[in-house]
Parts: structure tokens; sequence; C-alpha cells
């Protein structure tokens, strides 16, 4: 299955972003016997799903034309569960329809509800939303869906888990019968399988295995460590990885906050997200990772999904994550799009075979190893300063300096 189907505009955007395949889950989407259907689609974050639903959409907001109408009523409507995800989708399905004139609006928590209805009044193609907002601009009339032609849920287990299950239901009542319904989840636990039977009508199942496992990409490792160590671990495997971008996991915002503070009286450029953020405490965040201004960020588990920084390479659990799914949600934050990534737990010496339940229960296998050590981060240092040295020498034979490498 290759692009050549596909109408010119989408072409040239693909052609421009690098696109010379398909991604397995883009095949699996444009092929034949999926046109025009209900689809039930599970693939692994980071598999490129965000456009493969934009392609899928093709069909219905361009037919056989060259470009979308004018922008009026949405024709398309895609909810997801947090507001970093729908942003972030928002983003991709401009590019992607910008050659072909699609206009794509975001409603989300936290951003102003009046601007987005002044949004929604001067048309668009395409709706990207949270649930509650969404649910909430149907109801006010702001949101016309009797133009919809489908409908996209994207995470939809995460969606069910935030105990979004009442906001799906009434957002799906809402739009006409006839549209397509297109489910994209990382799993299809027992409620994703009850709600896809109640709002589907003969979907295609389709399931994207990743090659070699779950997150191919991601050397898991895990070291287990005494309760009072937990922070000092962390800093020595950010020392050790010394990663462009790194993650670290904690499970509640008091952790959040004390950790990122301690991390930044050592030296560490850091950035915290909890859900107690606003949208743009949040925006500004991520944006001094993506600039360079911060290189460790410490997040509770809202920052788990919808977030793409490419350079991420180390992912840190200095919490147990509480089920299979947020270990491997936490873990895809990096590995993604062909990079490779580390993920490390950091696991208490009293919960090992909990630790040990949940990498069997993410069919995945991690190596145990102790936390780097003192010496183990001097070697290193020492290593990067002689790498740096000679690198120095090579492009001046006589350059003495030398600067540090992690610059944290």
């Amino acid at each position: 299955m290759s692009f050549a189907t596909l109408p010119a505009p989408l072409l040239a955007a693909l052609s421009g972003r690098g696109y010379a395949e398909p991604t397995p889950v883009q095949a699996a989407v444009l092929q034949p016997e999926a046109a025009g259907r209900d689809l039930l689609v599970s693939a692994q974050t980071g598999s490129g799903k965000t456009v493969a639903y934009g392609l899928a959409l093709a069909p219905e907001l361009i037919g056989d034309a060259t470009r979308l109408p004018p922008p009026g009523a949405p024709l398309a409507l895609v909810v997801a569960p947090t507001r970093e995800l729908a942003l972030q989708v928002k983003a991709e399905l401009t590019w992607l329809f910008a050659a072909a004139g699609g206009r794509i609006v975001s409603c989300v928590g936290g951003m102003d509800p009046v601007a987005e209805r002044r949004l929604l009044s001067q048309g668009a193609h395409v709706v990207v939303g949270t649930p509650g907002r969404l649910r909430d601009h149907l109801e006010r009339g702001n949101l016309a869906p009797a133009a919809l032609r489908a409908v996209v849920l994207d995470e939809a287990d995460e969606m069910l888990d935030l105990g979004f299950k009442e906001e799906l239901e009434a957002i799906l009542e809402e739009t006409p019968a006839e549209r397509r319904t297109l489910m994209f989840s990382a799993t299809v636990p027992r409620g994703i399988a009850a709600l896809a039977k109640g709002y589907q009508r003969d979907a295609l199942r389709i399931e994207v295995a990743s090659e070699g496992g779950q997150h191919r990409d991601i050397d898991y490792r895990a070291a287990v460590v005494a309760p009072h160590e937990i922070e000092r671990a962390v800093v020595n495997i950010l020392r050790l990885e010394d990663a462009r971008i790194a993650m670290v996991f904690c499970a509640t915002r008091a952790t959040v906050t004390r950790l990122q503070g301690n991390l930044a009286e050592r030296g560490f450029s850091t950035v915290a997200l909890s859900g107690e953020l606003s949208q743009a405490e949040r925006n500004r965040a991520l944006q001094s990772l993506r600039d360079g201004r911060a290189r460790v960020c410490v997040a509770t588990d809202v920052a788990a999904r919808g977030i793409d920084l490419p350079d991420l390479g180390l992912v840190i659990h200095a919490e147990l994550p509480r089920d299979p799914e947020t270990l491997l949600h936490r873990s895809g934050r990096t590995g993604r799009a062909g990079r490779k990534g580390v993920s490390v737990l950091l696991v208490p010496h009293t919960r090992r075979g909990l630790a040990q339940r949940l990498l069997g229960a993410a069919r995945v296998t991690a190596t145990w190893a102790p936390a780097p050590s003192a010496e183990a981060i001097r070697a290193r240092d020492a290593e990067r300063l002689s790498a740096q040295a000679s690198a120095l020498a090579a492009e001046d034979p006589n350059s003495t300096r030398l600067k540090s490498s992690f610059g944290y």
C-alpha cells in the first residue's frame, strides 16, 4: 500500500513532511476494504495514527475534488482525552490539509470558550477537542453537528479511564446516525468493545502490532533502590544518560513539586507538568523543553499522553505506574518515530514483585541492574570530557576550551 491514490494536495503535504511510504497503521486504513467503513483500530502511540485517521477522513472531506469546500458547519469531529493531545492533533491535521484549503478548529478545556465560539461561527472543516468542552459547545448550540460525516475517538481507552464515558455517549448521540465512526485505541478492553458495539456499524477491526513487540525502540531498565535513595538515583540516571530531554514521572502533584525543586537546586534546568497548571503554563513549559531552555520535565500522568517531544530520549519512573497501560503510555513518550529511547523504573526493594508483574502484564522485558553509582557518573564524565577535548583539538589544535556536556 502506498500514498499514490490520495488527492494531490495531501500527497504534496506528505512529501513536504518527508513521508515516502505509509506506516503500518496508515497503510491499514488506506486499504480498499476500509473505505467508507467504521473502523476500530488498535495501534501503539507514536505509530503515525493521527495522520492515519486524517487520511481516512479524506474521502469525507474532499471526495473527488482537489480542494475542500469553503468552511462552514464542520464535516468531521475528533475527540481526544487531553488538551495537549487535542492541540497536537490540530497541528498535525492543519499541515496535512493546508494545501487543500482545510480549516481546523480546536475546542479544549482551559482555553477561552468565547474565542472558540467565534472561531466555530466562522466555519471549519474539522473540529478537534476534549470531551467536556465539545459537549458544552454542542449543548449551547455553538457547534452544529448536522453536517458531520465522521467522528474520530482518539485514544478511546484513555478517555474511558479518565471517566469521559458519559460525555462521549452524549457527543455521539448528537451526531448524525449515518456518520462514520473511527475509534483508535492502544488497547481494546471491555469498555471500548461495548462503546464500539453501541455506536459503530459493521466496523472493520484493525490491529497494528509493533514489530518485535511493544515499543521496540525503547530500552527498558529496572533498578532496585532503597526508598530514601530514589531522588539520588534520579539525579545519577539523568547525569549518566545525558539525554537532550528527559521526563521524570511521579504519582502526585506534591511529589512533582518537591522533586522539581530539588533538581533545580542541584543545577538541573527543569519544568513541571501537572493537572493544577493552566493551559498557558503547560504550553510555556513544553516550549521551554522544545527550545532548549529546559532539559528535564517532572510530571504526573497527566503528561503521559498527547505530548510529542522528538528529542525526548529518557523516561524515569520515579514512582511506579499504577497499571501496565500507564507504564506503556509513560514510556511511549520516548522511542518515537524510529528514534531510540530509554525507560528506567526505580523500584523500591519492597515492591520488586509488583514491578515484575507490571512488566509482565505490559509484555515488555527490562534489564535489571543497580542504580548508577557515583563512581560510574565520574567515569562517564571523564569519558565525555576526554571526547570533547579530542573534538576541540581536531577543530582547533591550539584550543584548550572544555565545556560541560550535560549543560544542566
